[in-house]
This record gives structure tokens, sequence and C-alpha cells, in this order.
């Protein structure tokens, strides 16, 4: 099939009516799937703040982790990276079972406490239940990379309630590939019918305040260019971290022993410090750097937490952690600068997420969708100034990132010995 011309609406009617099926099952599928995930991890994160002492089992989910994989997950081991792979070089269907190893891994890492989010489990359940229909419904790599794009954006948009950021993130979070605006309009209404699938069931996603951003002059430009400086730089710290603590971990031979390792020290850190506020999703944080002032150091201990989490072996993702991030992040902005906390939070509440994903367009509809249209301008600037220098890889060690990214080339040279695949 030629991609450029790949469009829904020119279509013979055999082909449409396959697409129409295709859209209409993958959201249902994949609405009900993400529904049934909110709605079981939103029982662990209750379970485990209302029982302290489950910390103490988190060597444990570890090790349940480790052996379901080590046993069943050799060819999804890699996530989130391993879709990117097949969208960008399609070859063999996503194996099935990555949706539930995800969904187990993710519900043990937060019962037990981990530091982890939830995007990373959407997406990888999204894209694998609907890339089950590759080997009879449809054919070529163009038809298969939409497939892809599909389950990507079910997923997202389904677990965030965010549909229209779920279909852009998920045409964007492919990288520099070469757009595929042909892929927009499947994207767009899939994303809407699996939002409105999960929104069928009894589950709530979490609702932010409606942000009205102070009048723009100099002294607010130059705020939100150190912000987006502060969220790009932020960003490349988690990705160096996470990296950094995979690297070690690799280190302990068998993969089993690694989230028992990082269970037993997540655990013991959290009991002695009682730092317990830093596992989980961290919701409760967040929605509290919209209010008042948060202490300075929250997100260098978030991300140390996550990373940490991660690198060990723990499932679940990244993006409600960054969340966490650039909401103390601005937070912190928003005191020094003697600017609005909700505004500023806001702001970084989406650009450390656009440096650490390189999706800038994405997180900006996600400021939009999320916290009114009236902030859409200031977040563009802020995530476009995050993404520029967030470095030479995001979250995703697969992704193709756009050339055009400015990074001193010493440090570019670095980072691009570090994130060598090993």
């Amino acid at each position: 099939m030629n991609g450029k011309s790949f469009s829904l609406l020119t279509l013979d009617f055999r082909k449409l009516c396959k697409w129409v099926a295709i859209i209409l099952i993958v959201s249902i599928v994949v609405g009900s799937a993400s529904a049934f995930f909110l709605a079981t991890l939103a029982w662990a994160t209750d379970t485990r703040v209302n029982n302290d002492w489950l910390i103490f089992l988190l060597p444990i989910g570890g090790a349940i982790i480790g052996l379901s994989y080590g046993k069943w997950g050799a060819n999804v081991t890699k996530g989130n990276n391993v879709i990117l792979e097949e969208y960008y070089q399609p070859k063999r269907r996503i194996d099935w079972v990555m949706a539930p190893l995800v969904y187990l891994g993710t519900i043990l890492t937060h019962l037990f406490g981990g530091s982890a989010g939830r995007e990373g489990t959407a997406v990888q359940i999204g894209a694998s239940l609907a890339d089950q229909f590759s080997d009879k419904w449809v054919s070529g790599k163009e038809e298969r990379r939409l497939l892809i794009t599909l389950g990507v954006s079910a997923g997202f948009s389904a677990v965030f309630g965010t549909p229209i950021t779920g279909a852009v993130f998920a045409m964007e979070v492919n990288g520099y590939s070469g757009p595929r605006w042909h892929f927009f309009l499947p994207s767009l209404l899939v994303a809407h019918l699996s939002f409105f699938t999960c929104s069928f069931f009894p589950v709530v996603h979490t609702h932010y305040p409606y942000i009205i951003g102070p009048n723009f002059d100099l002294y607010l430009g130059v705020a939100l260019l150190l912000l987006g400086s502060a969220s790009g730089g932020m960003a490349y710290v988690f990705v160096l971290f996470t990296r950094l603590w995979a690297i070690l971990f690799k280190r302990i031979k068998k993969p089993i022993w690694r989230p028992i390792v990082g269970g037993l020290v997540i655990s013991s850190v959290t009991y002695y410090f009682s730092s317990y506020k830093y596992i989980g999703l961290g919701i409760p944080t967040i929605l509290e750097s919209f209010e008042s002032p948060k202490d300075w150091y929250n997100s260098i201990v978030k991300v140390v937490y996550t990373t940490f989490t991660l690198g060990a072996g723990f499932k679940g993702g990244e993006v409600t952690p960054l969340f966490f991030i650039g909401a103390t992040l601005g937070n912190s902005f928003g005191s020094f600068f003697n600017l609005p906390l909700d505004f500023l939070a806001a702001i970084g509440f989406v650009s450390v997420f656009s440096g650490a994903t390189n999706t800038p367009f994405a997180c900006t509809v996600m400021a939009a969708e999320l916290f009114g249209f009236q902030i859409l301008p200031y977040a563009l600037f802020a995530n476009l100034t995050a993404y520029l220098i967030s470095g030479p890889k995001g979250i995703y060690i697969s992704q193709q990132v756009s050339s055009v990214k400015f990074w001193p080339n010493k440090l570019l040279s670095n980072g691009k010995r570090l994130f060598r695949k090993r």
C-alpha cells in the first residue's frame, strides 16, 4: 500500500468497512482493558496507602515480576521500545503476552510501593492488543504502522482521559521517521471511542484545575524560558539516571535478583525516612503543587525513586512520575519568581514530560485539555524549550529523535556513549 496516499476518505468500500471494524474493535477492547487496569490500579494504590507494611513485600513483588518476565516475556522485556522498533521496521506481530505481563507487573509494583507510572502499561496494552489483528486483517508495513498507532492512541487516551492528546502522542512519539498525517483521523477516532468506552465503566480520571495565566511580559517570558530549560535539564537527568541504574543492575547476573535487590533498597529507604509520598503515582502531591508551596527537593527525590524503581526492573511507566517532577519543579519556580503557583506548576507538569518523551506538541495539547486552552501558548513555549535542550535521547531509547535538537557537542557525544545498547 502506498503510505502517502492512504486515507480513510480514499479507501474503497470494502477496505473502509475493514478499518471501521478495526477501529471499533480496538476502541472497545483497549478501552475496556484500560478501565479494568485503572480500577485495579486504584485498588492497589488504596490498599498500599492504607497498609504501610506492604512496602516490605516489594522484594517479593519484584521476584514475581522477574520470574514472570523470565519465563514468558523474553520478547517483550524492552517494553515500549519493542513497540517503537516494530513501528520503524515491522517484522513480526507483538507478542500478546505483553499485555498481561505489564499489567501484572504494574499492579504488583504499585501494590507494594514502587515508584512508577501507568503510561507505559497503557501503551503496551493498547499496542499489543491492537497488533493481534496484524496477521490476518492488515497487509503491508504501512497498515501495520497504522495498527500500532491506533493501539498507542487508544491506550494513552483511555488511561489519561485526554483523547486529542492521545491521538497526537501516538503520532509524535514515533519520532521523525516521516510524518504520516493520514494516520491522524483514524488515530483521533480510536482515541475518542476508547476514551468513551473507558468512561462507560465506573473509573475516575484525575481532574486538574482550570488555569488562568498572568498577562505576558518580559519578566514572565524569562521565567518561562528558565523553567523550560530546567525542565529539559530535569528530563535529561531522569533519562540519565534511568540508564545508569539499569547498567548497574545488569551487573547482577541473574535477572530475577535485580528487582529483589531493588525492592529491598526501596522498602528500607522508604521506611527509614518515612518518605511514602515519593512511592506510587504521587497524584496527591501533584494536586497539592497547584495549591501551596512545596519543598524544592521534591522533584529531585522523585527522580531518584522512580529511576531506581524502573532501573531495577519494576513496571508501570514514567509519565505520571514525570508529572510529579514537573509540577513540583514549577511550584518551586512559582515561589522563587513570585508568580502564580498553579500556573507554573501546570507548565512544569507538561514541559518535563515534553523533554523526556520528545513530544512537545502532544504535551501542549495535553496542557490545553487538562488546564484549559488559555494556557496553550505559554505551554508551547516552555515545551519546545524543554524539548530542544533535553539531550540526545528520551525515555524511549529506540525512539528516533530529530537532529535539530540543540545540545553541546561534548555532552552529546558523552550521552551517545551512555545510551548505546548493551
